[in-house]
């Protein structure tokens, strides 16, 4: 890699020989930062028209997919494709978290962090991930717990040349001598501390005077690579981790990472979770005091005729209801459909099967996690039909069965309700029957699927499909 770069930068930018020097030094540790961050990097160098920059080095992760397939090591990169770099070439400042389109034209999340010699930017040092592995992607370097073994080899080995790399580590860093003094600390454990009141530079001090966790470290597994714990100190949350090194008069490196924010967010979703509950809660109960109020109507009425569509109303609320009563007990905006159906079933069951007729109904097939608005909507077709098989599938007949089958697709799913009844005839009910025709306006209308019929003197087969997912238009541009 020297050799290539060296090459490079006298072909094709004004580099002097020293900053070149600068260039071939950082390019060493390369490879470590792909492999620590799962990410491409990539040193770019300008070109001498100042316009584009030239790809001097890179490195691929070698254990997650990158998202090049061939080398850009000599290639141009653009402005257009690339305006994270540009801009850091342009004004010298880190860019964080910029999209752009790679030479094999995938979308990527690239991270720019400006290389100068003096004041001059003589490159820039460049992340990217793959723009669809994470909607919020971090601006440094995190570790997994297996990267500790690579940190701790790293630290034992750091000099000069290499100590620039804790400065890109999402995390503070710390060494302690063999005497128990800090002997090094980069710039996040540097700031860390002026932010938690440490008016002093804690290089150069008894560690067991700064230790966030006390001053005792029993707690460390002595017969593990690294231990941590986690620990809150004035308004922040923090893991410490120790790594036994035991080597270059360095006894063990202290790691820190902030984690306040996750604390926080953690916290507001107990909280909304919580208001989900109640507000699911609320509607719930509304919902079931209006049912009972119709079913104290329908007992007054003397008309038949009456009674039912007061019934069927009931029917229809209380099926709406039946999402709100799961949602409150989760807390989430989500609900498995099947434990939905099997509470719509229970009513349609109490409330409209004949004394003279015994019907089972069996729900069967995948569970299916769906929001309210789609469970809502499945939750009044299925309760539709299932009514309408047990008000006129089954006449003067001893028993029957209804069988609900849920079938979850990627994009689309399927629910199909079939009876062994006598059937009907589609064209001649569709203009007459109100739940039917509220069965085709939700299917069509709510769900954005298509409803398919197939009834004779065997039975009566109902599937409709629906989206998984309600499009969200606060998103469409």
């Amino acid at each position: 890699m020297p050799d290539t770069i060296e090459r490079l930068c006298k072909e094709y930018t004004d580099l002097t020989g020293e900053e070149i020097e600068v260039i071939k030094r950082l390019g060493l540790g390369l490879q470590l930062l792909a492999n620590l961050e799962d990410a491409d990097f990539f040193i770019d160098c300008p070109t001498v028209d100042g316009v584009d920059a030239i790809v001097v080095a890179e490195a691929k992760p070698e254990n997650v997919p990158s998202s090049y397939t061939k080398t850009v090591v000599g290639l141009l990169a653009k402005p257009n494709n690339e305006p994270a770099v540009a801009r850091t070439f342009r004004l010298g400042l880190s860019t964080k978290q910029m999209k752009a389109v790679t030479q094999e034209s995938t979308m990527v999340i690239q991270s720019v962090e400006p290389i100068k010699h003096g004041e001059r930017v003589i490159g820039v040092l460049i992340e990217e991930k793959r723009a669809d592995e994470n909607s919020e992607m971090s601006e440094r370097i995190r570790f997994s717990d297996t990267s500790y073994a690579i940190v701790a080899d790293m630290l034992t080995r750091m000099d000069e040349q290499t100590s620039w790399l804790t400065d890109y580590i999402d995390e503070a860093v710390i060494l302690v001598d063999m005497q128990g003094y800090v002997s090094f600390r980069n710039k996040m454990a540097r700031d860390l501390f002026e932010r938690l009141g440490y008016a002093n530079d804690i290089l150069g001090m008894p560690y067991k005077g700064i230790a966030l966790h006390g001053s005792h470290l029993e707690w460390f597994d002595q017969d593990a690579s690294y231990s941590g714990i986690e620990v809150s100190v004035s308004n922040y949350d923090l893991t410490v981790k120790q790594i036994f090194l035991k080597n270059n008069n360095i006894d063990f490196a202290i790691m820190i990472r902030d984690i306040t924010h996750i604390r926080q967010k953690e916290k507001e979703l107990i909280l909304k979770s919580v208001a989900v509950k109640e507000m699911h809660h609320r509607v719930k109960n509304s919902l079931q005091t209006i049912a009972s109020l119709l079913r104290l109507q329908g007992r007054r009425t003397k008309s038949e005729e009456a009674k039912m569509i007061l019934d069927e109303s009931m029917n229809r609320i209380l099926a709406i209801a039946t999402t709100h009563e799961l949602l409150a007990k989760v807390g989430v905006d989500q609900v498995n459909i099947r434990d939905v159906l099997e509470n719509i079933k229970n009513n349609t069951l109490q409330y409209f099967q004949k004394p003279t007729t015994k019907v089972s109904i069996k729900i069967e097939g995948d569970d299916l996690l769906v929001d309210s608005e789609i469970s809502t909507s499945v939750a009044l077709v299925v309760s539709e039909l299932m009514h309408n098989s047990l008000q006129h599938a089954f006449a003067d007949r001893p028993q029957g069965v209804i069988h609900i089958q849920i079938t979850r697709g990627q994009m689309y799913s399927n629910i199909e309700v079939s009876d062994d009844g006598k059937g009907f005839d589609f064209e001649q009910v569709k203009g007459a029957s109100l739940g039917l025709n509220i069965v085709i306006s939700i299917v069509k209308d709510k769900l954005n699927g298509n409803l398919r019929i197939d009834s004779g003197n065997l039975g009566t087969r109902i599937n409709f499909d629906f989206k998984n997912k309600i499009a969200n238009m606060d998103n469409v541009t």
